[in-house]
């Protein structure tokens, strides 16, 4: 099995893929501190993007059925992601194993968009509704130095193919409703793809103070609505 770190790793594919990146607003990249990555996602070559973007490596939390297929379990693991637990223990187990790697101060990644946008040809400037977790997950994690990044993958110039029909998929993760559709799953390869880094959402000791009771759905609401425009109006500079 690989022994090179998730960063080496992805650098590597993005080379031998011939993949052109170009990275905005550098100096916005947190450093010595624990760091929460949410953004677009579009495509398998999102995570090693990121990684090779930022220069760091990052656990992203992917689909349940990534950790149910032979051979691409040890892939998505090899490359430092954690697939998601069934639903009953998902939620669950989704902060116990992102709480346990920011509190020693790794990054953690997540796209908030969910399954939908990989599952169907989207436009890269379009962005589904933002899913919450990983606003909670910033917000109760127990660090004192913790940081929500939000980045936007903009590709410039692309290829899409048709892999494995989505049915196929659904004899590993028979919860996904998306996997009950015709068609087949899109593989959208990049070739010259602008990734641009948005302003840190800092958790301060005050939001903390406002996730609980009443007050914790404004809080959760704040965050991913930031995150979410940040990332829509750096798309919108980008194309």
């Amino acid at each position: 099995m690989f022994s090179d770190s998730p960063l080496q790793l992805s650098r590597s594919l993005l080379a031998v893929l011939g993949t052109r990146l170009f990275l905005y607003h550098e100096d916005r990249i947190p450093s010595d501190c624990a760091v929460v990555v949410a953004s677009n996602h579009r495509s398998f070559l999102d995570a090693p993007l990121l990684m090779a973007a930022l220069g760091h490596s990052i656990h992203m939390a992917c689909h349940h059925y990534m950790g149910q297929v032979p051979v691409m379990r040890e892939l998505v693991t090899q490359w430092g992601a954690f697939p998601l637990a069934e639903p009953q223990q998902r939620q669950q187990a989704f902060f116990q194993q992102a709480t346990n790697l920011l509190e020693q101060s790794r990054w953690v990644g997540v796209f908030p968009e969910g399954t939908q946008p990989m599952v169907s040809v989207t436009r890269p400037d379009r962005l589904c509704k933002f899913h919450r977790g990983f606003a909670h997950l910033a917000l109760r994690a127990p660090v004192r130095n913790l940081a929500v990044l939000p980045v936007a993958l903009a590709s410039i110039e692309e290829t899409v193919s048709s892999t494995i029909p989505l049915r196929v998929l659904r004899l590993f993760d028979p919860s996904e409703p998306l996997f009950a559709q015709p068609g087949s799953h899109p593989m959208v390869f990049y070739r010259r793809v602008a990734v641009l880094v948005g302003h840190p959402y800092w958790i301060t000791p005050k939001q903390r103070e406002l996730y609980q009771g009443k007050q914790a759905r404004a809080i959760v609401s704040e965050v991913t609505a930031t995150c979410q425009d940040e990332i829509t109006k750096l798309l919108h500079q980008a194309l």
